[in-house]
C-alpha cells in the first residue's frame, strides 16, 4: 500500500533553541514571493549538469579527519546522495571521548536542534495541502489574542517603552518566514535597557513546564520586534507552527507529527523525550575550549530537554535522531516530497516551501552570516546567487537549507540533484564548520566560491 495522508491516520494519532539571534534589514512593505529562477549555464541544463557534476569527496573525507585531529569536533557523519543513490559517507571520531565510544552511523543519536524546524514545516503544509488554512489567512483565526498587536518602537525619555498599532494582521506567511515580528529567550540575560529581549527572559514562553497553547497565549501578551511582514527575525514562530498543527489537527503536535510525517517515513529512530537506553546513545556535547581543543559539556545541561517528559512540544527544536533518519527527510524534499513510494507533500508544496517569499536580503543571521545573498523560504534558507566572494558558501542557485545549534547541518541541491547531510555536537553552532563542509563539496567545480585572488 502506497502511504498517503488519507491513511496515514491509521497510525496513532533542550533545551531549546539556544542560537543567536540577530535580525535582518528593514523594510517598508512586504513584496510577493519573490522567485529563485532555475539556472541555466554554457555547461547545459540542470539534468545535463547533474549528470557531469561529481561531489569532491575526497576534499570531504580530508576536512572531517583534519576536523578531528586539529579537535574542531569530536566525532561526526556525513552522508551524500546524487540521484537517488547514496554516493559517499564517512563517519569519524568519537561519539564520546571520555566514555571511548565511537561514533556510529548505527547506533549514535543526535540532538538537532533547529534542523527540527524544517520537519516541522513539512508536517504544518500537509495541513495546507489539505485545505485546513491560507497562507494570507491571518494567525488570529486559528489562535486567538493576535488581533490587535502592539509594536515596540523604542524607549521614552523616562526609559518607558514606545508601542503603536500593528498596521496589519500577522498572517500564517508571515509566522512560516520568520517575517510576524516575534522573537526568542536570548542565549545571556539581555543588558537592563534591552525592553523586549528582557520581557521574553522574563516570561519565558518556551519554558518546559508550559504547553504550546499557554506559549502562544503569552506571545500574543508580548509586544512585536516590528510591524508584520518588514523585517526577518529568527525567533519562536515555528513553534507557533507547532501550535497551528495541534488547532489544525485536533491532536498533539508530536502525534501528528509522528503520523504524517515520521513514520511515514521510516523514521523510525526518531524521539523527543528519551528513554535511558536512548540517552545511552546520544553523542555527547561539546564546545571550544578557550586554550583550544574541545570540553566536554555537563550532560544535564546537553540533554536537558529530551531526558525527562514534560508539556512542551516545541517546533523549532527538541527532536533526537540518529544519521539515517535526516537522510531519509532530505531525500523525501530531494524527490519532491515522496520517498520509497510514500508521499508526503505534492511536488509544488515542495517548491513553494523552497521558493525565497522576502524580497529583501539576509545578512548575517546567525549561521548564514557568511552568505551574501540569501532569501528564505518555509522554513529554510534559500540561495539568491552563487557566492560572490570567497566569504559565500559554494554551491548552487536554488538550493535550500537549514542547520542546529549543535552545528547539524543538511541542504539540498536540485539543480545536481544532491543532499548532503552532517552530524555533530559542537555548541554553539560552528559557521566556519560548515562553510568549510559547503566549500569541500564543491571543491574544484564550478560551483565553487571564488578565491580571494579571483
Amino acid at each position: 500500500m502506497v502511504w498517503n495522508r488519507q491513511n496515514a491516520g491509521l497510525v496513532s494519532t533542550l533545551a531549546l533553541s539556544l542560537a543567536l539571534m540577530s535580525c535582518a534589514q528593514e523594510n517598508t512593505q512586504t513584496a510577493p514571493p519573490a522567485e529563485t529562477p532555475v539556472p541555466v549555464t554554457e555547461t547545459g541544463t540542470p539534468a545535463q549538469q547533474a549528470a557531469s557534476f561529481q561531489p569532491n569527496t575526497q576534499a570531504v573525507t580530508d576536512l572531517l579527519e583534519s576536523a578531528v585531529a586539529e579537535e574542531r569536533i569530536a566525532g561526526g557523519i556525513v552522508v551524500i546522495h546524487q540521484n537517488g543513490e547514496e554516493i559517499y559517507s564517512k563517519v569519524v571520531g568519537m561519539a564520546d571521548r571520555e566514555a571511548e565510544t565511537p561514533m556510529s552511523r548505527e547506533d549514535t543519536l543526535f540532538q538537532i536542534y533547529s534542523m527540527s524546524k524544517p520537519v516541522t514545516g513539512v508536517a504544518l503544509m500537509t495541513l495546507y495541502e489539505d485545505g485546513k488554512f491560507q497562507l494570507d489567512d491571518p494567525l488570529s483565526k486559528y489562535i486567538p489574542g493576535f488581533e490587535d498587536m502592539q509594536v515596540f518602537e523604542g524607549l521614552d525619555e523616562n526609559g518607558d517603552p514606545i508601542l503603536v498599532p500593528a498596521e496589519r494582521e500577522i498572517t500564517i506567511l508571515d509566522v512560516l518566514t520568520h517575517t510576524a515580528g516575534f522573537g526568542y529567550r536570548v542565549y545571556a540575560e539581555p543588558a537592563e535597557d534591552d525592553y523586549l529581549n528582557g520581557l521574553y527572559w522574563t516570561v519565558y514562553p518556551l519554558s518546559d513546564d508550559k504547553t504550546l497553547e499557554q506559549m502562544a497565549s503569552e506571545v500574543a501578551d508580548l509586544p512585536l520586534y516590528f510591524q508584520p511582514g518588514t523585517q526577518w527575525q529568527y525567533s519562536l514562530a515555528v513553534d507557533m507552527q507547532a501550535r497551528l498543527v495541534e488547532v489544525l489537527s485536533g491532536q498533539s503536535f508530536h502525534d501528528y507529527l509522528q503520523a504524517s510525517v515520521l513514520t511515514p517515513l521510516g523514521m523510525d529512530g526518531t524521539s523527543r523525550f528519551l528513554t535511558q537506553a536512548e540517552i545511552d546513545q546520544l553523542a555527547a556535547g561539546y564546545s571550544a575550549a578557550p586554550e583550544g581543543g574541545l570540553v566536554r559539556m555537563e550532560d544535564d545541561m546537553f540533554y536537558a530537554y529530551n531526558n525527562k517528559e514534560h508539556p512542551l512540544e516545541t517546533g523549532g527544536a527538541g527532536l533526537v535522531m540518529p544519521i539515517d533518519d535526516y537522510v531519509a527527510f532530505a531525500q523525501m524534499l530531494a524527490n519532491g516530497g515522496s520517498y520509497k513510494g510514500v508521499e508526503i507533500l505534492k511536488p509544488e508544496t515542495v517548491e513553494l516551501m523552497a521558493t525565497d517569499h522576502l524580497d529583501w536580503p539576509m545578512d548575517n543571521v546567525n549561521t548564514l552570516g557568511n552568505e551574501e545573498d540569501l532569501g528564505f523560504g518555509i522554513d529554510f534558507a534559500v540561495r539568491r546567487k552563487p557566492a560572490q566572494s570567497a566569504e559565500g558558501l559554494s554551491g548552487p542557485l536554488g538550493e535550500f537549507y537549514w542547520d542546529g545549534f549543535a552545528s547539524t547541518f543538511f541542504w539540498v541541491d536540485p539543480v545536481n540533484d544532491m543532499t548532503a547531510v552532517m552530524m555533530v555536537q559542537k555548541v554553539p553552532f560552528d559557521g566556519a564548520l560548515h562553510k568549510d563542509f559547503h566549500d569541500a563539496v564543491y571543491a574544484g567545480t564550478e560551483y565553487a566560491a571564488p578565491t580571494e585572488a579571483e
